[in-house]
């Protein structure tokens, strides 16, 4: 029988513009491993990787002249096309897959016996939450979610809301979490609640090993 790996793996995640990258730069700080899903999923389709030739293959040479992978391009074609945008995942998935449990696997090596945060946009979409010990939910309120995308990406507010309409609410993410960290206010109280969630994870584990 495997022994059951020293750390706690939780899912992080949360709605477009709530301030997810925020919370896992202080989660980094606070001397968490964080495995950023949207770093793996550029990872993989670097020059080189077996993934961007099998793009290619199937949607047409979507690369820009330096043999990077032109997202725009690759985007135009799936992103009002359900059927495409499967395909692609079929070809990244796997190897996203495959990035992360090396991820965890070398952690597990080298004894690592903390907090490791799976930092991912999609995760409860996916199904992968149930595979995580624990779940923390980064949450702001429609309207502020809203305000901020349009300060960042300089959107309209249709548009915004759009976008933000093709994602789960995060309202409702939130009443599936172990753990919410409201950023709706300023960054000072959101780092006082990751803080606080931290804590309370690392007491977890600690709890949990007899520590």
């Amino acid at each position: 029988m495997t022994a059951p790996r020293k750390f706690l793996l939780v899912g992080l995640t949360g709605g477009i513009a709530t301030g997810k990258s925020t919370v896992a730069e202080t989660l980094r700080a606070l001397g968490a491993e964080v495995i950023d899903a949207d770093q793996l999923a550029r990872d993989v389709v670097a020059p080189g990787e077996s993934a961007l030739a099998e793009i290619v293959r199937e949607f047409g040479d979507v690369r820009n002249a330096d043999g990077t992978l032109d997202r725009k391009k690759l985007g135009a074609i799936v992103f009002n096309d359900a059927a495409r945008r499967k395909q692609l995942e079929a070809i990244t998935h796997p190897a996203i897959r495959a990035r992360f449990l090396a991820r965890l696997a070398a952690l597990e090596a080298r004894g690592y016996d903390g907090l490791v945060f799976f930092d991912a946009p999609v995760m409860i979409e996916s199904g992968n939450y149930r595979n995580m010990d624990r779940l923390v939910v980064v949450f702001t309120d429609e309207c502020t979610q809203r305000g901020r995308l349009m300060a960042r990406e300089g959107m309209a507010a249709t548009e915004a809301s759009a976008r933000m309409g093709t994602q789960m609410p995060v309202i409702d993410k939130a009443k599936l979490a172990d753990y919410v960290i409201d950023n709706t206010g300023d960054r000072a109280t959101t780092a006082a609640r990751t803080r606080e969630v931290f804590e309370a994870l690392l007491a977890e584990l600690r709890a949990r090993d007899g520590r």
